[in-house]
């Protein structure tokens, strides 16, 4: 074989191992958009949950800590967490000296709800909401939605980017922008998703 055709196929190979070292990466990119716009949308549901809108939830309590022999625990692993009827939550301890770290916890977070302790449980009883505390709820879910638009729109920036500079490394450019399409179909997807959430939310607020 002529040298200057070694060459060549020398040159075609590396080029083609370029192309496929850049199209795996450009898989990675895609992969970590996905999982990271569903962790945006999982923070949202989280947050979402804890807006309290007058009916009773186990989600209320979520992220609240209890002093258990040293460490800090959320309650749902020292206690038994139940709804009793539509406007009441019933927290009950597996160790009977954990009732008042539990309502002291419970107290600390700020909920807005008073737990009521009868020596054996806690109750938290869910009061109706007034026209100005849903409103001050609306505006609470909605700042909520925002920051997930925020959230997703930076995670579509930041794959764009990547894009771009897989592209300046060599990425074919046909491949590229059909990369960036993907990029914003799953984006407008996702944004989508956040406004069902509020949606739903508000929903569920008018409801009570």
């Amino acid at each position: 074989m002529q040298p200057f055709v070694i060459g060549y196929v020398i040159i075609r190979f590396a080029a083609a191992k370029l192309q496929y070292m850049l199209t795996e990466e450009l898989e990675l990119v895609i992969d970590d958009l996905g999982s990271s716009m569903i962790k945006a949308i999982t923070h949202l549901e989280t947050e979402l949950t804890k807006i309290r809108a007058g009916k009773a939830n186990p989600g209320m309590v979520d992220g609240i800590t209890v002093d258990y022999y040293g460490s800090h625990m959320p309650i749902n692993q020292v206690a038994n967490i139940s709804v009793l009827d539509a406007r009441t939550l019933s927290i009950q301890p597996w160790e009977k000296n954990m009732i008042q770290p539990i309502e002291k916890a419970i107290l600390q977070a700020n909920i807005g709800i008073t737990p009521q302790n009868d020596g054996l449980q806690i109750r938290l009883f869910m009061p109706p909401l007034t026209e100005e505390r849903r409103k001050e709820l609306f505006k609470r879910a909605s700042a909520e939605g925002e920051h997930s638009k925020v959230a997703i729109r930076n995670i579509r920036r930041d794959a764009i980017e990547h894009i771009k500079k897989l592209q300046k490394d060599g990425l074919s450019e046909d491949v590229a922008k059909d990369a960036e399409k993907d990029v914003q179909a799953q984006t407008d997807k996702f944004i989508v998703l956040v406004d069902k959430h509020l949606a739903a939310k508000e929903k569920e607020m008018m409801a009570v």
